[in-house]
């Protein structure tokens, strides 16, 4: 059974930070790239950022670069996602979700996405 299970939101003050880990299971996960979305009530999914898990290669959105972090725990088939300098609006529910390798240039599109986990909740206050 595939699963992707997110854990580590919460509520933090703004300028705070927060990580998120996302343990998969159940498929092969060399095979995969791992991003994270995020969604907040009435906005469409945004893709936040997105690991190789072969060779390590990342990519963020901009209006997290240089505040977010991606790196992957391969032995632990876990993606961590570190954030930094919260604000408010980055409060939403996170997921990450599992890309097949060859669809990497694409990570940003969640259509593109095979696998989802059942998400996390951030809340940043100001």
């Amino acid at each position: 059974e595939v699963q992707l299970v997110e854990s580590g939101g919460g509520l933090v003050q703004a300028g705070g930070s927060l990580r998120l880990s996302c343990a998969a299971s159940g498929f092969t996960f060399d095979d995969y790239a791992i991003g994270w979305f995020r969604q907040a009530p009435g906005k469409e999914r945004e893709g936040v950022s997105c690991i190789s898990s072969t060779d390590g290669s990342t990519y963020y959105a901009d209006s997290v670069k240089g505040r977010f972090t991606i790196s992957s725990d391969n032995a632990k088939n876990t993606v961590y996602l570190q954030m930094n300098s919260l604000k408010p609006e980055d409060t939403a529910v996170y997921y990450c979700a599992g890309i097949e390798l060859p669809l990497l240039s694409l990570w940003v599109l969640w259509e593109g996405y095979d696998y989802w986990g059942q998400g996390t909740q951030v809340t940043v206050s100001s």
